[in-house]
């Protein structure tokens, strides 16, 4: 594994500046699935940081599915089966794919589209720095004139900058990301749901009256690169959505 130096916004945190240094040069060696990485001492001494650091990153991209760790042995490249998004039943599809799949029409309501600054702990998600300017929307989705959620996106505008002029009431923001130059492919994406009470904001917007719960669900969505260029905050009416998935060994 060849290394080349390690650069990247001083304001993102040093661990992923080096995570993305280490999966590109992983990608630069064209790293064979069950390779070993050399040892954490090691790496720390190429690369010029801690251990800590390098456990740190190393871990980042584990978490992602590049690495795996070997207890006692070490680090090594994820066999193609355990990478985020190597089958389809981790395809990551926007409101509209779903909807269009089941047959459903879907219209929305945009509450809020602008561009700001983007907070330090959007920077760190990611993987931007604070201040930079940041595509945020909130939107009310409809399946079959039912509205089904509430949905909060936010993107770095660099992303798509012409996400800041589009009438995201008439299109789809995935349909956009795909269509962008270059093109931004949603390819994985971290998820995660939890049942909560629904705040009195939310019953006005998703026309509760009475003991419905919400499922609020949270995703991070990468690119065909690996790169974060999605957070999306999503609150479902608990009585209008079913979340399914698959598991495998």
């Amino acid at each position: 594994m060849q290394t080349s130096p390690l650069i990247g916004p001083d304001a993102q945190p040093l661990y992923l500046r080096l995570a993305e240094r280490l999966y590109d040069d992983l990608r630069a060696a064209d790293g064979a699935d069950g390779a070993r990485l050399p040892s954490e001492r090691q790496l720390a001494e190429r690369y010029a940081v801690s251990r800590v650091t390098i456990r740190a990153a190393l871990g980042e991209l584990r978490e992602r599915g590049v690495l795996v760790s070997l207890p006692a042995r070490g680090w090594a490249v994820a066999a193609a089966p355990q990478r985020r998004g190597a089958g389809t039943a981790g395809r990551v599809m926007g409101f509209a794919d779903l909807a269009a799949q089941r047959g459903l029409t879907t219209r929305n309501q945009v509450l809020v589209s602008h561009v700001r600054a983007a907070t330090s702990r959007e920077a760190e998600l990611l993987r931007t720095v604070a201040g930079a300017d940041l595509f945020e929307m909130r939107r009310l989705r409809y399946l079959n004139d039912l509205v089904i959620a509430v949905e909060h996106n936010r993107l770095p505008l660099a992303v798509a900058p012409e996400l800041a002029t589009t009438d995201f009431g008439r299109r789809s923001l995935y349909e956009v990301l795909r269509a962008a130059s270059p093109r931004q492919q949603p390819h994985y994406a971290d998820y995660s749901v939890e049942a909560r009470n629904a705040t009195d904001e939310e019953r006005e917007q998703l026309e509760i009256t009475g003991p419905v719960p919400i499922l609020s669900a949270t995703q991070l969505t990468f690119n065909q690169e690996g790169v974060p260029i999605e957070l999306t905050v999503q609150a479902y009416r608990g009585d209008r959505y079913t979340f399914r998935a698959s598991i495998t060994d």
